[in-house]
């Protein structure tokens, strides 16, 4: 049974292509998936480098990755860590992950949390 701070994750053999694809066609959300494939990282450390967005915005993001298999919020004492789902997707969608984060900056502008 979940603790009280577990959120839902969908298991990796109920991820759905069409949820993935969508929640990495938003730049804000392909630009934090790209951070997050260099390891995982604190809630507050997701906030794009170039400036903040609004907690709610960004915690909106997070809810779209996390309920499309993207990514696991996992809490560790007084923090919630972020950490990209790679084994998960690759078992799933071999190739996908590889093919979108193989995109460059300069083919996805705007790519702001």
């Amino acid at each position: 049974m979940p603790g009280a701070r577990d959120l839902p994750h969908p298991d990796a053999a109920s991820l759905v292509l069409t949820d993935v694809l969508f929640a990495l066609s938003d730049p804000s959300r392909l630009a934090l998936v790209r951070r997050l494939a260099q390891g995982p990282l604190e809630v507050a450390a997701c906030q794009p480098t170039g400036g903040e967005v609004p907690k709610s915005t960004l915690s909106h993001h997070l809810k779209t990755l996390r309920e499309a298999g993207v990514v696991r919020n996992v809490p560790e004492g007084r923090q919630r860590y972020v950490s990209l789902r790679r084994e998960d997707l690759d078992d799933r969608f071999p190739g996908l992950l590889d093919a979108v984060l193989g995109t460059t900056a300069e083919e996805d502008p705007g790519g702001s949390v």
